[in-house]
């Protein structure tokens, strides 16, 4: 019978304890700050994010990159613009219509608009094979997203369906995350 009842308390502790976590763990409106990070933690600032509530538990956003802290590369007869490190980090809009709408469980929308091609300041052209996609999560502090490997040739004819995010699980791999310049983004 105690322990029953000490198993019962147990388990009422524990759900109040991950109902706080879950709580913590929602998207806030409003403006946020927008980093990429290397690995051993240097932050660069690239811009920012406006979150405003729809319904249940949605939200619109709008991106704004700081596109003075970008140089201008004409790389593979298109113009980008990138940061300059130990490797080139290219910005790479999403190309087609998107809702611009996320939920805690779903920031599909907002990874796809966060792509990126890393290249090596030496390499010629544009390799769109290596592409930067981040893995986004909802966090207590914000947004952590972490770089996985996208070929971004994918995205070069438009989705059959434009109503839902086209790259899918499977089309990202994990990253080599000691190799990358620019492995994490943060949005707090």
């Amino acid at each position: 019978m105690m322990k029953c009842f000490l198993a019962s308390v147990l388990f009422f502790i524990s759900m109040l304890g991950s109902s706080t976590v879950l709580w913590s763990m929602e998207i806030s409106p409003g403006f946020k700050q927008l980093y990429l990070q290397q690995k051993d933690g240097h932050e660069q600032h690239i811009g920012g994010i406006e979150f405003t509530a729809l319904e249940a538990g949605r939200y619109q956003y709008e991106i704004t990159l700081d596109h003075h802290l970008f140089k201008d590369y004409f790389l593979s007869m298109k113009e980008m613009k990138c940061l300059e490190g130990a490797e080139l980090w290219c910005f790479i809009p999403y190309p087609y219509d998107q809702p611009r709408t996320v939920s805690g469980d779903d920031l599909r929308w907002l990874e796809h608009d966060l792509l990126f091609m890393f290249k090596k300041p030496e390499a010629f052209g544009a390799n769109f094979w290596n592409g930067i996609y981040y893995r986004m999560t909802v966090t207590e502090e914000g947004m952590r997203g972490i770089a996985h490997s996208l070929d971004l040739n994918m995205l070069a004819s438009p989705p059959d369906d434009l109503t839902q995010p086209p790259i899918a699980e499977f089309d990202v791999d994990e990253a080599d995350l000691d190799k990358r310049w620019l492995p994490y983004l943060e949005i707090r």
